[in-house]
């Protein structure tokens, strides 16, 4: 059994995280403390959270850190949303990049989560 480093979730939570770093470094210096920060700790909070959770001793604690990064996730989403927005993302390729990861990561958790809790989930991927 590995642990939660050679969980491909994690390792693309991480290289999300790297991405958004990358991006997130054009933004304007008066973003520093307001959009671009809680960007990068919502990424940050992704791969953070899956390790968390799976340093639980329940499946049901672990299914609730990694429904936290899914929120994590979706927080993402919406910042990267308004960056653009804003005109502070202005290569195309570099939001559809790291847009296209960030929707494999949901679909990854999304999967984690109903495997650590099928019968509980009360979740319909679908929706």
């Amino acid at each position: 059994m590995g642990t939660y480093k050679d969980l491909k979730v994690w390792q693309k939570g991480i290289q999300l995280s790297k991405q958004v770093y990358i991006l997130s470094r054009e933004f304007p210096k008066e973003e520093t403390y307001g959009l671009t920060s809680q960007l990068r700790r919502a990424c940050v909070s992704i791969p953070a959270n899956i390790a968390e959770g799976n340093g639980r001793s329940s499946s049901k604690d672990y299914a609730h850190f990694v429904s936290i990064a899914l929120g994590s996730a979706r927080e993402v989403e919406t910042l990267l949303i308004l960056g653009k927005e804003f005109g502070y993302i202005n290569a195309e390729s570099d939001l559809k990049a790291s847009m296209e990861l960030l929707d494999e990561v949901c679909r990854m958790l999304y999967s984690l989560r109903l495997k650590l809790s099928p019968d509980k989930s009360g979740w319909n991927v679908s929706n």
